[in-house]
């Protein structure tokens, strides 16, 4: 299932300046059939394949989102038609029946995220959006989160569909229904990092306590986590969320009210900052550094200290991408 990122006008602006498909995607360096997806809302754009829409069609950025302020009805209709269909779609693949069993399923056994999505192979995040019901699962994957559950996938299924049946998911299905309620309801001019509109400006979560040593406290289930201004770059990440720093290891460089913004999907490399999750919610802020074998590692301060990352940790890093002083 192909995944919707924002409602657009990218046809309507496009067609305002004369400016034909095959055009736009020379403009982008992609096929004509991607523009035509881009357009239709099915395919992402990147931070800078939208700069470069909009600096080809000569026109705002916020123009090129689908609102109920200065958007035809038409239009918005459409757009919220569409969201609905893909959400029967949803329905229909059964990923929310799916997620909403595997959540059950996990802490009946006492076992949190992060054990699943390590047992799994999978990063924290691709396994939280498995359990949301918004991302498929492939026959393999499905395999190691059975074995994660010490069943086998026949055991698995049979115990989804019982659980299915007796109705014990309905209100867990319901909880995640609330939290994705105004995916069809576009009402402002921009886009959150997770495809829902929040009004005239983008907002991301933001999480994060003091813990012990300089660590830090994160619950990325915190549904009542405060939400700030999201960073233009991350409106299309739907992993992305933001961390109050809360402590002094990285140094003085950064205030400790300072808030970090996280991607999981981008690659950490050398000279990065880095959360390092030593917990499902606990985290580390690391400076990543090299050492003369190539391998890396994580430099703390105040006092400092060097920290070792097995090489089969690196899913466990998240690159820090931008800052908010």
């Amino acid at each position: 299932m192909e995944e919707i990122i924002f409602p657009n006008q990218i046809r309507l602006q496009r067609k305002k300046r004369g400016i034909s498909m095959q055009a736009l995607a020379d403009h982008l360096g992609v096929s004509l059939s991607a523009v035509s997806k881009i357009e239709k809302g099915y395919r992402r754009l990147n931070h800078d394949q939208l700069i470069a829409v909009a600096e080809m069609t000569d026109c705002a950025l916020q123009d090129l989102y689908v609102n109920a302020q200065n958007s035809k009805e038409e239009v918005v209709m459409a757009w919220r038609r569409e969201q609905e269909r893909r959400n029967q779609i949803n329905v229909d693949a059964g990923l929310k029946v799916l997620g909403a069993a595997l959540r059950r399923i996990r802490t009946t056994k006492d076992l949190t995220l992060m054990e699943v999505a390590e047992g799994a192979d999978m990063t924290l995040s691709v396994y939280h959006r498995i359990e949301m019901g918004q991302r498929e699962v492939s026959d393999k994957e499905l395999k190691n989160i059975a074995r994660t559950f010490s069943m086998s996938v026949d055991e698995l299924q049979q115990n989804i569909k019982e659980l299915n049946e007796t109705g014990a998911l309905e209100e867990i299905i319901q909880k995640t229904d609330a939290k994705y309620k105004s995916l069809a309801t576009p009402k402002g001019s921009h886009v959150s990092m997770y495809g829902l509109y929040t009004g005239d400006l983008p907002l991301i979560k933001v999480y994060g306590m003091p813990g012990q040593n300089g660590n830090i406290l994160i619950d990325l289930e915190d549904e009542d986590a405060k939400e700030v201004i999201c960073p233009f770059r991350l409106m299309n990440k739907h992993d992305a969320y933001g961390v109050n720093l809360s402590t002094r290891r990285l140094g003085t460089l950064l205030s400790n009210r300072a808030v970090l913004f996280v991607d999981p999907q981008e690659m950490v490399s050398v000279g990065d900052i880095a959360l390092y999750y030593i917990s499902e919610n606990e985290a580390m802020v690391l400076s990543i550094r090299e050492d003369d074998n190539g391998a890396l590692y994580g430099m703390r301060f105040n006092p400092d200290e060097k920290v070792t990352i097995a090489t089969d940790d690196l899913n466990k890093l998240f690159k820090v991408v931008a800052i908010d002083l």
